[in-house]
């Protein structure tokens, strides 16, 4: 059986969408609820790896905290990396891994490339 792992938030209705989804094709889904079980600055490193995405794309720029930080589209990417490991209610959601290999549940639909 494939086993993925979601940075999830029960709260996000996105999150809950690709759990569905993902509950819905028979994967063994371990969850890692990310706000709760932060991950490392090594971990959001790898994630960005995996994604082929920078920081500026995985982070939530709507947030409170993302204004009181002092961030903005000039912030530097270790800045936005550490923001992410700090706060990690920054970090956009869900991600999917699955080995090497990682989607962001957004729309939901976009991690089914890793699982058919």
């Amino acid at each position: 059986m494939t086993t993925v792992t979601i940075w999830h938030n029960p709260r996000c209705s996105k999150s809950r969408q690709t759990l569905a989804l993902l509950q819905e094709r028979g994967l063994d889904v371990q969850e890692r609820r990310y706000l709760d079980e932060p991950p490392t600055r090594e971990e959001l490193t790898d994630a960005l790896r995996a994604l082929g995405v920078t920081p500026r794309d995985l982070i939530r720029r709507g947030e409170a905290v993302f204004k009181e930080l002092g961030l903005g589209k000039d912030a530097p990417e270790d800045a936005l990396l550490d923001a992410m490991a700090s706060h990690p209610v920054l970090i956009e959601r869900p991600v999917v891994f699955r080995g090497s290999k990682a989607a962001l549940g957004r729309p939901p639909e976009n991690v089914l490339a890793l699982v058919d």
